[in-house]
């Protein structure tokens, strides 16, 4: 004879599946489940970036070589239109862009470079722009 394990609940399936609730491992209700992506008036759905605080600084990492303010407010006024300052600072894709418009422009855009460079450099030299690219605060 053979015993059957059937206790009798039948599952309701004309019910729809309730996404709001879940079960923890503890067998007790959670509440509701918040949005994760709560979207804005005028946002679009397909992309919402995260939302980062600015970073403040923070002291160099022991073996870190921490970059010299002078030395960047320097190199932004004589060499700027190169880039030579955002690659010391390790801004690479701004160092990047400021040597390919210099180059590719024959001389027009190096000059707009050369305007924006020493304004920059001064800005390094009077204690505005206080820390390189990951964060670090540039010595004096």
């Amino acid at each position: 004879m053979m015993q059957d394990n059937y206790n009798g609940n039948i599952p309701n399936h004309e019910q729809p599946f309730n996404t709001q609730t879940t079960q923890q491992p503890n067998n007790q209700q959670a509440g509701p489940i918040p949005p994760n992506n709560q979207q804005q008036p005028g946002q679009s759905s397909y992309y919402n970036p995260p939302q980062y605080q600015p970073q403040q600084g923070m002291e160099p990492p022991p073996g870190y070589m921490q970059k010299s303010r002078i030395a960047a407010g320097i190199l932004a006024i004589l060499l700027g239109e190169l880039g030579v300052h955002s690659f010391y600072l390790g801004n690479t894709s701004k160092g990047l862009t400021q040597l390919l418009v210099s180059l590719l422009t024959c001389g027009i855009g190096a000059i707009v470079m050369k305007i924006l460079a020493i304004i920059e450099g001064v800005r390094i030299l009077d204690g505005r722009i206080t820390t390189d690219a990951y964060g670090i605060y540039l010595k004096d």
